[in-house]
């Protein structure tokens, strides 16, 4: 599904098929789940060539991520930018998701790592959430609390959470799921963040409980762009489901829409909304085509 006999990874600063590729059982990141990561795609462009969207902001990020939980970090951004296109190349991929790992040596106790290692992985990959309209539920568990993790840090062992949460959306009948913070209010899914839609302006999660993502980001920027109003606030999953649409942003998801919440049928239909046209620019925007600064459907 990944890989397969010809396929070569980027394996601590050399190139080596994946199925050679081996890492220790005795890794702290085996055991406890400390390693970060990031997911990052690169497009086909407008022309031709392929482009990784946002290169810099990811692996700056898989830096911040290192450093937060301690991790040796003795790449640069340009190294292993330039190690991943070469990587794109020797796969023949235009078109890809990527996924560099920082993990550790073996390291049984709970005592700082001395060194660190890298991987990048790169496959295509189908979009992560599809191409229609998602059913989402409200889910039982809540993001991890921000004084017992590193929450802006994408470390491995925080997504069993996110597992957890997307499996139990999927067992009752639902696409995805809408995790709450510790304090009940609404903080993101399983591997994107959120946005609503009401009366032509967006609304976001705030930062502080949540991941800060760099698809969030993006569609900040297109907001602007386009000038379409939008807050960063606090939020209910009771207003959430007064929003007119609502729809995750993420990197694997990129922007996709939501049908219902729950049992709460969005009332506004997708194609008629300030959503889609954020959707939209977002596609051009990753293969580099030009925003067109048009009337947003309100």
């Amino acid at each position: 599904m990944y890989y397969n006999e010809n396929t070569i990874i980027y394996f601590n600063g050399q190139f080596v098929k994946a199925a050679e590729a081996k890492i220790d059982l005795y890794s702290q990141s085996l055991h406890y789940g400390c390693a970060v990561f990031e997911g990052i795609r690169s497009y086909k462009t407008a022309s031709g060539k392929t482009k990784i969207f946002k290169e810099v902001e990811h692996f700056e990020r898989l830096q911040h991520s290192a450093e937060a939980v301690n991790m040796p970090y003795s790449w640069t951004t340009e190294e292993l930018i330039a190690a991943t296109y070469e990587l794109l190349g020797k796969n023949n991929l235009l078109d890809a998701y990527i996924r560099p790992i920082v993990y550790a040596p073996a390291n049984m106790g709970f005592v700082e790592n001395k060194e660190s290692f890298i991987a990048i992985q790169a496959w295509e990959m189908q979009p992560f959430l599809g191409d229609k309209l998602l059913n989402v539920m409200s889910s039982s568990f809540q993001r991890p609390n921000p004084k017992g993790f590193k929450i802006t840090a994408k470390v491995s062992g925080h997504y069993v959470n996110s597992i957890l949460a997307s499996q139990e959306a999927k067992a009752n009948g639902f696409d995805e799921a809408l995790l709450t913070d510790m304090d009940g209010f609404v903080a993101e899914g399983p591997g994107a963040n959120v946005f609503y839609e009401k009366d032509g302006k967006l609304f976001t999660p705030s930062v502080g409980n949540i991941l800060p993502g760099i698809t969030r980001a993006t569609v900040l920027e297109i907001c602007q762009e386009l000038e379409v109003e939008v807050e960063e606030k606090t939020i209910t999953v009771e207003e959430l489901k007064k929003a007119d649409t609502a729809f995750f942003c993420g990197t694997a998801a990129e922007v996709i829409g939501w049908e219902k919440l729950d049992d709460t049928v969005f009332p506004k239909a997708w194609n008629d909304s300030v959503s889609k046209t954020i959707q939209d620019a977002y596609k051009n925007k990753v293969i580099g085509k030009a925003l067109q600064v048009e009337e947003v459907v309100a």
